[in-house]
């Protein structure tokens, strides 16, 4: 299978699959615990069906929007994933020079494998660093002012990983960092050889942003799960997020929240945004999908609050259908990640290709010219397990 035989997001997690050793594509593609929460991400989009309008000219669909103070060609950007290198050795810097060519904001997590810096240097399209506060508070400053310096728009406080989640698919594989090749696993790395060649030729898989503070990697292997318990502070609250938010001055995101309540605290705080996630599944399993919190949310804090879904994006009408519950932009990480694994900055960039263009033809099938046409009325009002 080549790039161009990959019609939908679920072709290039096909394609990853082949590309990616099994410790490898399963970090990216598992879970915690039995996966209710990561299945039920995307399952539950189907909850909701649009309703269409017809009789209306749709021969010109304008996309743009602004969220975080930025304005977007389109609602969707990319959102933060940790150790990009894992996936493929132009890492980060792929997705973040594929998001500039379709207009869009491109978040770079505290676990990347490039710099803030190196992230500036790449592209211009605007960015966001997601942060999670280290039991070295001093690092969480020097990121901010990090940022700052690098002209980065926007920080996201990630609030929902006081402990790792039970990835037991990890402890299956015996996934750790940097990758090893045990005797167990050195089959099925020689039978990805592309994957094996690259990362013998460059075995960088230091976390960029961190590793002159913290050498937790460098002193030896550890799972992902070992490091976020050690290194990550578990005391992080509301009053820490005001204190970042003040520190920064700017558009500022928290990221993890999926409660009205917990909303309406971060509009109270200071926030500019909230990313409605459950971490792609791979933390509290049994948490909400997030497409079921926008609603609710919404009608708790107005138009006091962006809102932007996190969470189970496969396909164009998936972010019709989040827009019309009231988010104002969505989120896609895993969408690009299996891009990034089946052919590197093409390979994101095939990922974006498909997600335009649907949300674009479903803007047309559904009489919307423009993303303000993008509202409640669109889905059908009685809900499918009722019929």
């Amino acid at each position: 299978m080549k790039l161009s035989q990959c019609h939908n997001i679920a072709d290039l997690r096909t394609l990853a699959q082949k590309k990616l050793p099994a410790p490898i594509f399963h970090y990216i593609d598992g879970g915690a615990d039995d996966e209710v929460s990561l299945r039920g991400a995307t399952a539950a989009f189907d909850a909701y069906e649009l309703m269409p309008r017809y009789l209306v000219d749709v021969d010109a669909v304008d996309m743009r929007t602004k969220v975080l103070g930025q304005d977007l060609a389109w609602p969707v950007f990319c959102a933060p994933t940790g150790m990009s290198r894992l996936f493929h050795h132009d890492k980060e810097l792929a997705v973040v020079r594929a998001a500039e060519k379709f207009g869009t904001l491109y978040s770079l997590s505290t676990l990347g494998t490039t710099s803030i810096e190196d992230i500036a240097k790449a592209s211009k399209t605007p960015k966001m660093f997601q942060i999670y506060v280290h039991k070295d508070r001093g690092l969480t400053a020097e990121f901010v002012r990090r940022c700052k310096d690098a002209g980065f728009a926007a920080i996201c406080l990630t609030v929902d990983a006081p402990v790792a989640g039970n990835r037991e698919r990890d402890f299956r594989t015996g996934m750790i960092m940097p990758p090893r090749f045990g005797l167990k696993g050195i089959l099925n790395f020689l039978c990805h050889f592309e994957w094996t060649f690259n990362i013998v030729r460059n075995p960088d898989f230091r976390l960029a942003n961190v590793v002159h503070r913290i050498d937790a990697l460098g002193k030896g292997t550890m799972s992902l799960i070992q490091y976020v318990n050690s290194q990550l502070s578990r005391s992080v609250t509301w009053d820490d997020a005001a204190w970042l938010i003040k520190e920064w001055g700017g558009p500022f995101a928290i990221k993890g929240l999926q409660s009205a309540d917990d909303a309406r605290r971060a509009r109270d705080v200071g926030a500019s945004a909230v990313m409605i996630s459950n971490h792609g599944g791979r933390q509290l399993d049994g948490a909400p999908a997030p497409v079921h919190c926008i609603a609710a949310m919404r009608e708790a804090v107005g138009d006091g609050l962006e809102l932007i879904l996190d969470g189970g994006i496969r396909r164009g009408t998936h972010v019709l259908k989040a827009l019309a519950l009231g988010a104002n932009a969505c989120s896609v990480g895993r969408g690009y990640l299996y891009g990034l694994a089946a052919g590197g900055q093409p390979g994101v960039e095939r990922a974006l290709t498909l997600l335009h263009r649907e949300v674009e033809r479903a803007m047309r099938l559904t009489g919307c010219a423009r993303i303000a046409d993008i509202t409640p009325d669109l889905l059908s009002t009685v809900p499918l397990q009722k019929r």
